[in-house]
């Protein structure tokens, strides 16, 4: 079922999407070789606490297995729900922050992928068409467009770069639960019937672009989380929570 969010939803959206973008910044900030993604775990769960809201990942538990901490801190060929541990960033990194909060009985959530240190061009490419992918499809987030016209967009711009979108994962619904429908592909799949979905103000998605250097074959490691490129090359991800409005959209997720 897709839920229609009410002014007063939106507005209190809006505030744990400010939340979810402050941490995130500051988290960012310290994104740096030598930093272990457990350091930035624990620094995203004080700010946290600090703003009075919940962390949206930790507990989190979709089948069988909780999600233990509050980041998804993915690095490299990790495409996402990498898990934070003892690990150090070292200087060539890409790293992933996957990061969401409740407030009030609402989530927001967002993404984005860093360089750490010096990176190739191929690398800063990739990043910045993983960017331009997720524009692509926020600008479709209008009242009036259909679902399938954000996958559209998100493949077009991550194809014609030469990369590929991951298939196995999309973006999603979002409010009174961390994932809603509908789902949100970053491709057009063959059968697009239930994609003709038209969007309506008060719809809120997050839009979540996930490229790969290579191709779109992944696989899940042994923690049940951790998605990688079944070929050990890079991918990037960036995400945004958005809402349809009567006047075009809001990204919720920037200060």
């Amino acid at each position: 079922m897709i839920h229609i969010k009410s002014a007063q939803e939106i507005e209190i959206m809006r505030r744990a999407s400010r939340i979810v973008a402050e941490i995130l910044d500051e988290v960012s900030a310290a994104v740096r070789p030598g930093v272990s993604t457990d350091e930035l775990d624990r620094l995203a769960e004080e700010l946290i606490t600090r703003k009075g809201a919940k962390p949206a990942f930790k507990g989190y538990k979709p089948g069988d297995v909780v999600y233990p901490k509050c980041l998804c801190v993915s690095i490299n060929e990790e495409i996402v729900h990498g898990i934070p541990s003892g690990r150090k960033l070292k200087a060539g990194d890409i790293v992933g922050l996957d990061f969401g909060v409740e407030y009030q009985g609402y989530f927001g959530d967002s993404a984005r992928t860093l360089a750490v240190g010096q990176v190739p061009d191929s690398t800063k490419h990739l990043l910045r068409v993983t960017r331009e992918a997720l524009y692509a499809g926020i600008e479709q987030c209008r009242s009036g467009n259909r679902l399938g016209d954000i996958s559209r967009a998100v493949q077009q711009v991550a194809e014609a770069a030469g990369f590929s979108v991951v298939r196995d994962f999309a973006g999603h619904g979002i409010g009174r639960r961390l994932h809603e429908d509908p789902q949100v592909p970053n491709y057009l799949p063959e059968n697009t019937e239930k994609y003709e979905y038209v969007l309506k103000p008060g719809l809120v998605l997050a839009i979540e672009p996930m490229v790969n250097e290579g191709d779109d074959d992944v696989e899940v490691l042994k923690n049940n989380w951790t998605v990688v490129t079944k070929d050990g090359k890079l991918s990037a991800h960036f995400e945004h929570t958005v809402a349809v409005t009567k006047n075009g959209r809001e990204v919720l997720t920037v200060l």
